[in-house]
């Protein structure tokens, strides 16, 4: 067990090596888009429709039956995956297994990203035919012979607009807001919500920075976004080998969990994971004000729309344990108001 442990951290550090590792000049202009990013755009909260989710086009309704073509293309990860492209031609992600926690932990926190301004990919909650799947996948099959994956999670990408695959939460140190970067207390809430939604793998490759604008006549990036690019494990307990179902979507953990590390102090509560890059953040009074002022505009039917999308009470909870019952959309959303009370009360 020792071994494989040290086996895993040698892998780790040895990703963190490449990450940082290779030409000057590549890491001067990476250095330069990381000085003006932007962590949080504006938005009008208070008119989201988080039951929805992102409208326009390759946006599905809740629940929506999807019929899509199985693309033989290796993903990796350990979850429960493959891709698998529409009629129309786009190619989307599939996570399934009613097992699979991030089938629902994906679609709860990118839809409470979205709706408070941090950068999200777009994740529906769909009933999933897929043509060609390999054998074995699906525990239900259609008359012709499609597998039918329910529940499923399909994700598109915010953008394809890509500036770097993966950023360490290390570097939002690097934002200068002289430059046109975030400011303190938007990349402190961003920290924060982390800790809350407990995004136990945070690791570089979890992480992406994107352009959502382009300008001038060269084209050059106007606003470069730091999001977070996998957020399957969270709403559990931040754990230290990201174990499903501690660390994803288990009620009886996230309650348990408080926001902050201690009585007093604005330490975040994120005991992370070996290959994570957050942990314990501290926290400034004007990042847990900015966040606090963005979970507030929330109503309470907001809430309940978040994880009934998510279909999380489909989800037991106590996952793993054999004898747990489902709690109800409601006791989510009492859960997390209760958390987003414990930011709101807080002084830093």
């Amino acid at each position: 067990m020792r071994r494989a442990s040290l086996a895993v951290l040698l892998v780790a550090l040895l990703l963190a090596h490449a990450l940082f590792a290779g030409d000057g000049k590549a890491q001067e202009a990476r250095k330069a888009i990381i000085a003006r990013s932007k962590v949080w755009l504006p938005t009008d909260v208070t008119s989201k429709d988080l039951k929805t989710g992102p409208t326009g086009l390759g946006s599905f309704p809740p629940g929506m039956p999807v019929t899509c073509t199985y693309v033989d293309k290796k993903l990796k990860g350990a979850t429960p995956k493959f891709l698998c492209r529409t009629t129309g031609g786009v190619e989307l992600k599939v996570k399934y297994g009613g097992t699979n926690g991030e089938v629902y932990g994906e679609v709860a926190a990118t839809r409470l990203l979205w709706a408070l301004g941090f950068g999200a990919d777009r994740e529906y909650s769909v009933r999933l035919i897929c043509r060609g799947c390999p054998r074995g996948l699906a525990t239900s099959r259609t008359d012709a012979g499609d597998q039918i994956f329910d529940p499923a999670a399909v994700e598109q990408k915010l953008t394809p607009d890509e500036l770097s695959d993966q950023w360490s939460w290390a570097e939002l140190d690097q934002i200068d807001e002289s430059a046109g970067g975030a400011t303190r207390a938007e990349r402190d809430a961003f920290k924060l919500l982390a800790v809350l939604i407990q995004h136990s793998d945070s690791k570089a490759v979890q992480q992406r920075i994107v352009c959502v604008e382009r300008s001038g006549e060269d084209g050059r990036c106007s606003t470069p976004l730091m999001m977070i690019n996998d957020l399957g494990l969270t709403f559990g307990r931040s754990d230290l080998r990201n174990r499903d179902p501690q660390a994803v979507v288990n009620f009886t953990e996230w309650t348990k969990v408080p926001v902050w590390k201690n009585a007093t102090g604005c330490v975040g509560n994120l005991a992370g994971s070996f290959s994570g890059t957050l942990k314990d953040p501290v926290i400034s009074e004007a990042g847990r004000q900015f966040l606090a002022d963005l979970l507030m505009q929330l109503s309470d039917q907001q809430i309940h729309d978040l994880f009934e999308a998510a279909r999380v009470n489909l989800r037991p909870r106590l996952p793993g344990s054999g004898r747990s019952d489902y709690p109800t959309v409601d006791e989510w959303a009492a859960a997390f108001k209760a958390k987003r009370d414990q930011i709101a009360n807080r002084r830093c």
